[in-house]
């Protein structure tokens, strides 16, 4: 089976702005995930994509094996991020031929480690599914302390139990997506447009290394852990 490493990184960031390139505990933010791609070993190809050239040309510098200049019609802030996959995959296969498995990398998730990504990928090929995605378990059940208004404006939890929930414990475990690793295999990443399907599985990541960076204070948490860990 011949995988391959796909990292999305747009050019444009509303909430930090040129967050893939900005500096994060010494490197370009998508040096991160390039590094931990190249580390794994299970790759044969390490793509980038992007509508940026600067974001190709750091990803380049950083290891990338191929990199796929994105049409600025996939990469907005409304385009979603299958159809950029999907693109990148089929731009890598004219020279690299056709790929068996996609992982695809969150570069503003530094602080995965090299082993959820082979988990991850191990999980697939171990089961046979269509796709892995990465989670943690959630902060907040929508069984017990998390709330939505209905149409009239009233507040009830955002999920009815079945049975009255006393104590979160008791509740029905949940997860968070925590965007950091996907893995399809080729002919489900093609022909279903969600991430999510009656046989998607899921790799169990611990928060401390779950966290998505999508703002200024994510920004500083996110060093904050990189640099514990790193003790």
């Amino acid at each position: 089976m011949r995988a391959i490493a796909t990292i999305c990184a747009r050019g444009g960031s509303k909430g930090v702005p040129g967050k893939n390139i900005r500096e994060f505990a010494g490197l370009p933010l998508i040096a991160h995930s390039i590094r931990q791609a190249l580390k794994c070993d299970i790759f044969a190809a390490v793509a980038v994509s992007s509508d940026s050239e600067e974001v190709l040309s750091i990803a380049s510098t950083h290891g990338a094996t191929h990199l796929v200049k994105r049409p600025h019609v996939l990469a907005s802030d409304v385009a979603p991020k299958i159809p950029a996959i999907r693109h990148c995959v089929v731009e890598v296969e004219k020279t690299a031929g056709t790929v068996d498995v996609i992982v695809d990398l969150d570069p503003t998730s530094p602080l995965r480690h090299v082993n959820d990504i082979q988990k991850a990928y191990e999980l697939l090929m171990d089961t046979g599914c269509p796709n892995v995605i990465t989670g943690c378990r959630s902060r907040r059940s929508p069984y017990f302390n998390m709330v939505e208004f209905d149409s009239h404006g009233n507040l009830s939890l955002a999920k009815k139990p079945e049975s009255d929930v006393r104590r979160r414990q008791d509740a029905p475990e949940t997860f968070d997506m925590n965007a950091s690793v996907y893995v399809w295999q080729r002919e489900a990443l093609f022909s279903c447009d969600s991430v999510i399907s009656p046989e998607t599985l899921l790799h169990e990541m611990p928060d401390s290394r779950s966290l998505d960076i999508d703002s200024e204070l994510d920004f500083e948490l996110a060093e904050y852990l990189f640099h514990r860990q790193a003790t």
